[in-house]
């Protein structure tokens, strides 16, 4: 059912979600729409001066505009077009809005006087990036980066604000998302994941790992040296039980010494 407007300016809707911008003048140009949202394309520099023009997807007429007057077949109220620009804009996306799109305009005689297609594709965005490390056991970092939602992501790695080098990377799995550091690595580690309609980034400020084996002889080094402080408080002192030995000795020796003495005098004194 066709629905006929007495106005160039056609308002069939409000949009919402993200918003994009394609040129759309050069024939066989590619525009992107994110899923839900808004897709503004550039058709013509300006339709003031075309008398006749109409789009069509897949063969099919949806938009028809001649002098003042706009027909359209699109049933949902979610297009817009500016004729001071010659810009069209469609909202609240959906899957099916993708397709091949012609534009033909026509002189004051009705002929033919341009025609241009263009792809348009209609992506969902990402929405979140979720970024996680561990410490390995030789001093590496293996860091995972992964997202929600988004058609055809692309993945990449920044450090301080460049790209990370062969000098700091041990190894990158492209399949998976993630990458080993090396041991001396250290700053602030960035996951950036898009695709043609949206760009989302998480960063996460990562340190040199302890390695696992320092840790360990440190914890023997500290248990052997507690058990070696326990046993020479428990060992006698030897040097002191010998001073204590010969000092008996002596002290038996005397007493012995002296009693041989008063022995001999109360002898004599009879």
């Amino acid at each position: 059912m066709e629905a006929v407007v007495g106005l160039l300016l056609m308002m069939c809707g409000v949009s919402h979600g993200v918003e994009t911008y394609c040129d759309g003048r050069q024939d066989g140009a590619q525009c992107y729409g994110a899923l839900g949202g808004t897709v503004n394309i550039q058709l013509m520099d300006s339709t003031s001066e075309i008398p006749r023009y109409q789009l069509s997807k897949n063969s099919l007429k949806i938009l028809d505009v001649k002098k003042k007057n706009v027909i359209t077949k699109i049933k949902e109220q979610r297009c817009l077009i500016f004729p001071g620009n010659g810009t069209f804009r469609l909202s609240n996306l959906k899957r099916n809005d993708s397709g091949s799109y012609t534009l033909q305009t026509f002189n004051s005689d009705g002929r033919t006087s341009g025609e241009w297609t263009l792809q348009l594709f209609i992506q969902a965005p990402v929405s979140s990036v979720l970024l996680v490390s561990e410490c390995l056991s030789q001093g590496e970092r293996r860091v995972s980066c992964s997202s929600e939602g988004g058609d055809s992501p692309q993945y990449s790695w920044t450090l301080d604000g460049r790209t990370l080098t062969d000098a700091e990377l041990l190894s990158v799995n492209n399949e998976t998302n993630i990458i080993t550091l090396k041991q001396h690595v250290s700053g602030c580690l960035v996951c950036s994941v898009r695709n043609n309609v949206s760009n989302v980034s998480k960063e996460q400020k990562i340190s040199t790992c302890v390695i696992g084996g320092v840790i360990s002889a440190v914890v023997i080094f500290l248990f052997v040296g507690v058990a070696v402080i326990c046993t020479q408080r428990r060992k006698p002192n030897n040097k002191s039980t010998k001073h204590k030995v010969v000092q008996n000795d002596y002290e038996e020796m005397m007493s012995l010494s002296c009693s041989s003495r008063g022995s001999k005098w109360r002898k004599e004194g009879r």
